[in-house]
């Protein structure tokens, strides 16, 4: 079997057919390093490669599903890294070269011959939202919860595959708010694909793996890839570069910098809080005064 830090992969031991991805970073509630998106991406060609695999099924170990990028330590300190750049001006390239290359590492699931299955309980989140959207299938218990709310502040979600999975006016409302839904809500708005109670999940999903693992791999392939032409055709690709781009400018315009102050100054769970509560967040030339306070403030 690959041999991984941030994940495990291997065929499920009583149904080779179904291979069983597991995020494996509990500790940290299975939060994306720079690791783990080109492990995800080695994991899943693993599995396309190998004959015996019909079907992948993503998961979560310990309380959740995943909790997003871990980027607390590099919020809350002056630490400088190609998505969060303390020099300035900042160079949009380099962020959008790191950022790019992990969104395509997610959608390796997306583009696997082989079905996908994202199976959530606690929360997929943020960065961990764009992982489960990814995946083909998505089946959650009626608790979890799935969101994006850095886009409130701070985030833009580089896959873009809210609109494609909801719909424009449902897509809209949870970008503009940055609001979690639980799983019987996702049901009910075509996102997920069943809700059920928590201790229900893993039967449910595996009742669903094993019905598509008795399919042939070849129509599988074919059955997958028209349905993602559909997508392409759409503008998917092009979607994607304008959010990948704006995600590196929600992190570096005033807004962003001034999070990312606000974190250094006051820690990273009381800029969260702040962002969450609905509070309004500073803008603009009320943002940049605040910067130039907190800077000021800062130990030479």
């Amino acid at each position: 079997m690959p041999d991984f830090t941030t994940l495990s992969i291997a065929p499920d031991p009583q149904h080779p057919r179904i291979a069983r991805l597991l995020l494996n970073r509990p500790e940290r509630f299975n939060a994306i390093t720079d690791d783990m998106p080109g492990e995800i991406r080695a994991a899943v060609e693993w599995a396309s490669a190998n004959p015996e695999i019909h079907v992948i099924v993503v998961e979560g170990a310990g309380k959740g599903f995943c909790g997003g990028y871990d980027l607390a330590a590099t919020a809350a300190q002056h630490i400088e890294h190609p998505c969060q750049q303390e020099s300035q001006p900042w160079d949009p390239m380099v962020d959008y070269a790191t950022m790019k290359r992990f969104t395509e590492d997610f959608m390796s699931l997306w583009r696997s011959p082989k079905p996908t299955i994202a199976k959530v309980h606690g929360a997929a989140v943020a960065g961990g939202s764009d992982i489960a959207l990814c995946c083909d299938l998505l089946v959650m218990a009626d608790d979890a919860r799935i969101g994006y709310m850095p886009t409130r502040v701070w985030g833009c979600p580089t896959t873009a595959m809210w609109t494609y999975r909801l719909g424009p006016t449902r897509a809209k409302q949870l970008m503009f708010t940055g609001d979690v839904i639980d799983g019987g809500t996702a049901a009910a708005w075509g996102l997920a694909n069943q809700s059920v109670p928590a201790a229900e999940l893993e039967a449910t999903v595996m009742a669903l793996a094993l019905r598509i693992a008795g399919v042939p791999r070849s129509h599988l392939a074919m059955h997958k890839m028209v349905v993602n032409q559909v997508m392409l055709s759409m503008g998917l690709e092009q979607t994607q570069m304008m959010a990948t781009v704006f995600d590196g400018i929600t992190r570096h315009n005033p807004e962003g910098l001034w999070f990312r102050r606000y974190a250094q100054e006051n820690g990273f769970k009381a800029a969260v809080q702040w962002r969450d509560s609905g509070r309004p967040i500073p803008e603009g030339d009320e943002a940049r005064a605040l910067i130039r306070d907190m800077d000021a403030r800062k130990p030479s």
